[in-house]
C-alpha cells in the first residue's frame, strides 16, 4: 500500500499494519471505547460496556487475514487511528475502527473514512460498505448517517457471556447494519 499522505489528509499516512503494530493497535481501540481514558473522546462505550474491546489476537486474526486489511493512520510515526477493511464478495465490511480520543472531534474520523471506502473500491471493487454498529450508540450512528451510511433496521445479537467483546452494563444491545453504496 502507498503511505505517502494523500490530498486532504495533510500529515496523515495510511499503511497496512504489520504484527509489529499489535500492541499499539490494542492500546488504541481500547482507549477510544473502553475505561476512563475513552471518555476524553466522543465514541466511549464505558458506560455499557465494561473489559475489553479487542485483544492482541484478534487484531493478530485480522492482519493475516487474506480477505481483511487493517489501515494503520500514523501521524509524526504514531500510531493515531485505525480501521478493518474486509472484502465479502460484492461488498466490503468497516470495523475496528478508532480514533485516539485526544484527536477525536477534529475531523479526523472523515478523513480516515473517505481513505477507506476509497481503498476498499479501489482494491477490491466493492459497490457497498457496511458496518454494524450497537444500535444504542444514536450520537455514532447520526455521525455514520451524516456520512451517507443507512440504517437498515437488520439487526444482530450482541454476544452477551463472551466477554472477549465486553462486558455489558445493560441488557438491550443489539448490533445494527448500517450500509453505504460506494462510487
Amino acid at each position: 500500500m502507498d503511505t505517502a499522505p494523500r490530498p486532504g489528509t495533510s500529515d496523515l499516512t495510511f499503511r497496512d499494519a504489520t504484527e509489529a503494530d499489535v500492541d499499539a493497535l490494542v492500546s488504541l481501540i481500547e482507549s477510544a471505547y473502553r475505561g476512563d481514558a475513552s471518555r476524553a473522546g466522543w465514541t466511549t462505550e464505558a458506560d455499557i460496556l465494561q473489559g475489553q474491546r479487542t485483544d492482541p489476537q484478534g487484531v493478530v486474526d485480522v492482519i493475516e487475514s487474506p480477505a481483511s486489511k487493517l489501515l494503520a493512520v500514523e501521524r509524526g510515526g504514531e500510531i493515531v487511528a485505525c480501521c478493518q477493511l474486509e472484502h465479502r464478495g460484492e461488498h466490503a465490511y468497516f470495523g475496528m475502527f478508532a480514533v485516539s480520543p485526544a484527536l477525536q472531534g477534529a475531523g479526523l474520523g472523515k478523513v480516515i473514512m473517505a481513505e477507506a471506502e476509497r481503498t476498499a473500491h479501489e482494491a477490491w471493487g466493492v459497490g457497498e460498505m457496511h458496518m454494524t454498529v450497537i444500535s444504542v450508540r444514536d450520537d455514532l450512528i447520526a455521525w455514520y448517517e451524516r456520512r451517507g451510511y443507512r440504517r437498515t433496521g437488520k439487526t444482530t445479537p450482541f454476544p452477551y457471556g463472551d466477554e472477549r467483546f465486553g462486558i455489558p452494563q445493560r441488557d438491550d444491545l443489539e448490533f445494527e447494519l448500517l450500509v453505504k453504496p460506494l462510487a
